[in-house]
């Protein structure tokens, strides 16, 4: 049987455990979409590594909401997830984790049914998978009790680091060679309008 304590454990690690999955979901999704192998994978390799670390981000979300709403001390009720900023507790903090989660949820379902939507609808809704990370970690550290702790600010920091980097590369110059491809003029001296985003 679950005690209040285990119930406050893994809603808190289970938390923290998603702030890196999706942390490495979104670095792995630029990767991606630079076009090039990493640590040693091919390419269809980190699209396998990015869609999975995405889904089991999902999956420590579920766990994580599902704990702390079981949990009495927890404070969080069933519209907390479903209405942002309402809570009574911390509702600004909490209102950006419930935003996150409905940007998640877009995101996945969107991803698993991309085959049946455009490309450009597609990747204007990929687009909120940043804006889902930041909200991710503003939640992290305005909720809960651990975000004055030293191992919860040396994780955080570490995740806004290895975003950091790689939006920094996204934005370069020389993101992608496959970029630099594309935006070649074509025979006839006409350039191909190639959207990215």
């Amino acid at each position: 049987m679950l005690t209040v304590n285990t119930l406050w454990y893994v809603g808190r690690g289970s938390g923290v455990i998603d702030l890196v999955l999706l942390t490495t979901a979104t670095v792995l999704g630029i990767v991606n979409r630079s076009g090039r192998p990493a640590a040693g994978l091919p390419r269809f390799a980190v699209a396998v590594v990015h869609r999975n670390a995405s889904l089991l981000a999902l999956m420590f979300l579920a766990i994580h909401v599902l704990t702390l709403l079981a949990d009495p001390f927890a404070r969080l009720h069933l519209e907390d997830i479903v209405l942002p900023f309402a809570a009574s507790y911390r509702p600004l903090w909490m209102g950006l984790g419930t935003v996150a989660l409905d940007l998640m949820l877009a995101l996945v379902a969107t991803s698993l049914l991309r085959h049946r939507m455009s490309v450009a609808a597609w990747r204007l809704i990929h687009w909120t998978a940043y804006a889902a990370w930041v909200f991710a970690v503003a939640h992290t550290l305005g909720t809960g009790t651990d975000n004055g702790s030293a191992w919860l600010l040396v994780t955080t920091i570490a995740c806004i680091v290895a975003v950091a980097i790689a939006v920094g590369w996204r934005l370069s110059a020389g993101f992608s060679e496959a970029d630099q491809l594309q935006a070649a003029p074509m025979r006839g001296g006409t350039q191909r309008p190639v959207p990215r985003p």
